[in-house]
């Protein structure tokens, strides 16, 4: 089985379970973007799991696009990916155990014809704070998964969530698959590495509070992820994701051009593999409209690029990533904007690997100055090549290697390592706030963002178009298209317009259409792949006088005079949009940072 046919499969087997397909969100979190990139297929709908209603119903089914880099150096070994895709079904308050349990082992045993007795699960152990999940283990042994193939795990293996400080959280039941042609032991060993996860039912009943208590969620939900590579892998009886169809014809190419047999050592099997996956999630998130910067997303983008570049030398690979992608526009020719913006992304992978190799010749040339008339070189000498020129450690230790120079490895491990802990803190930051959250004071910030884009189109033109927003309960940040700095007195005329929307007590409406339908009566958004049949509108004002209508599916409050006020117990602050910062985000984009104070 393929990786199309897998999914066609999936798809079709809920849509027939009365699950309405939604569309593949971009990588980039849309509206409120509490992390870098979406990480997992249940990221875009937090709202919905929240509570909010989703306009395709309350059983959704799709495939999701999705980058994680937390295990960005694990990749190499055969399984660990930054770019993959993630099959979810998700009941919003409908179905519960029982059949959330019963459609996985249904599509896993007849679907996807895998034979009961390869299969194993896992359920939540229980701890003092909450009970045993006793009862999907006694729903898997209705089902015939015998009772020494059920292993009961605790928090840290099966329980999830919430994706931030606070939210939708619970126990998982993990399903298992036995990929070896060994005989299947009877008891199940989460321990054998031959059981390999192929899906995973978060069991949302509870939600956590900001005080970091627990209580039962009023909307319990069922969410199922799946890894596609991993499963078609399983289902191949291969012990390499990368021999799936998702990797193959990157690993043929790569073979191609270096001569090189995948398989002939260990470290070129490792190079390889680190180049076809660090080349497919640069296309994906170059085809999202990321470039290559030094900051949040284009750092990541940019460090994956050089990252690539530098295993391509232990292949004696120059001037190849642009001939690498091509095979990536084949696999996924199901992604319509991955071809829409093919030459694009050619040109911004060549682009970098220029700037790269032009890095690595003023990295030459400081190292040389560096290291001039020394015996050994200190840890923070190699990690400020590293961090102030992209020097790779690994060209810097080849060097002084050929001039019998000795490197202080570990002191450039501990510098490192300290300039890795900031930025995980950073980006651990961005995830605990926002969406996830749903606060009084997030949701407050997230409806300015509407009134400040609607004031920026009045001011600014039309051509005014958001790229992006970032809400926290202090502020919000939000980037638009536009090619100039703004005068103070545009700065000020917007905030009169956001204040003057403010103090006119606009109601806050939504109502869902088709995407056409909210295209017609003059919506903002974007209309191509973005969304399914249905969507969330809201507009901002009366019947005489609409402020702003947009499609959106992040928390709103009902009426704009709730961003004017703040309760201290009987007394009442009132409070002002105000503009803290504006500057530039990227070429032709600005970005404004502003806050709601007294």
């Amino acid at each position: 089985m393929d990786r199309k046919e897998l999914i066609k499969k999936y798809i079709e087997f809920f849509e027939r379970k009365k699950h309405k397909k939604i569309h593949n969100s971009s990588l980039i979190p849309e509206n409120d973007p509490t992390v870098l990139f979406t990480t997992a297929g249940m990221q875009p709908i937090v709202p919905y799991l929240l509570g909010q209603k989703h306009p395709e119903g309350k059983r959704l089914v799709n495939v999701q696009r999705c980058i994680r880099t937390v295990d960005i150096n694990e990749v190499g070994d055969t399984y660990h990916h930054t770019f993959f895709e993630m099959l979810g079904n998700w009941s919003l308050g409908d179905y519960w155990k029982e059949d959330a349990i019963k459609y996985s082992l249904e599509f896993l045993t007849k679907i996807l014809k895998i034979p009961i007795e390869r299969l194993a699960v896992s359920c939540f152990k229980g701890d003092e704070h909450f009970k045993k999940d006793s009862e999907s283990a006694k729903i898997w042994e209705s089902l015939n998964i015998p009772k020494k193939r059920i292993a009961f795990l605790p928090e840290s293996e099966n329980w999830w969530g919430p994706a931030g400080e606070t939210g939708p959280c619970g126990p998982s039941t993990e399903m298992f698959f036995w990929k070896s042609s060994n005989p299947i032991p009877e008891e199940f060993d989460p321990e054998n590495e031959n059981w390999v996860e192929i899906g995973n039912d978060v069991l949302m009943e509870y939600q956590k509070n900001k005080e970091g208590k627990y209580k039962k969620a009023e909307q319990k939900n069922i969410d199922f992820g799946g890894g596609v590579e991993r499963t078609v892998t399983v289902l191949n009886g291969l012990e390499d994701n990368y021999l799936s169809d998702s990797f193959l014809p990157i690993i043929n190419k790569i073979e191609k051009i270096t001569g090189k047999t995948y398989g002939e050592d260990y470290e070129s099997i490792k190079a390889m593999r680190i180049i076809a996956d660090h080349i497919k999630a640069a296309v994906f998130i170059l085809a999202d409209g990321i470039t290559p910067s030094n900051s949040e997303q284009g750092y990541v983008l940019r460090r994956l690029i050089r990252r690539t570049i530098r295993y391509g030398r232990k292949l004696n690979l120059k001037h190849f990533t642009k001939k690498i992608a091509y095979p990536i526009f084949t696999i996924y020719d199901d992604y319509k904007h991955l071809k829409e913006n093919k030459e694009k992304i050619l040109k911004e992978l060549e682009k970098e690997e220029e700037k790269f190799l032009e890095t690595l010749g003023k990295g030459m040339n400081m190292l040389n100055k560096v290291i001039k008339n020394k015996k050994d070189l200190s840890g923070k000498e190699a990690f400020l090549l590293y961090q102030s020129y992209g020097f790779p450690i690994e060209i810097t230790k080849e060097i002084a290697e050929e001039k019998g120079i000795a490197i202080d490895e570990k002191g450039f491990e501990i510098e490192n390592k300290k300039h890795q802990n900031l930025s995980r803190t950073a980006t651990e930051g961005k995830f605990k706030s926002g969406l996830a959250d749903s606060g009084e004071e997030t949701t407050k910030l997230h409806t300015a963002t509407h009134l400040l884009h609607a004031a920026l189109r009045t001011v600014l033109g039309k051509d005014v178009q958001q790229k992006g927003s970032n809400i926290t309960p202090e502020r919000l940040r939000f980037d638009f298209v536009f090619n100039r700095k703004l005068t103070d007195l545009e700065k000020e005329e917007i905030e009169k317009i956001v204040n003057k929307a403010i103090k006119k007590k606009y109601p806050v409406n939504r109502k869902e259409v088709t995407p056409e339908k909210a295209k017609e009566e003059g919506a903002l958004g974007f209309f191509e792949h973005k969304y399914g049949n249905r969507v969330s509108v809201y507009t901002i004002g009366t019947h005489e006088e609409t402020f702003s209508k947009e499609i959106c599916a992040g928390p709103h409050v009902t009426n704009t005079s709730e961003l004017g006020e703040i309760h201290k117990g009987k007394r009442i602050k009132h409070l002002k949009f105000r503009i803290i910062k504006e500057e530039s985000s990227s070429a032709g984009v600005r970005r404004i940072k502003a806050e709601l104070t007294e």
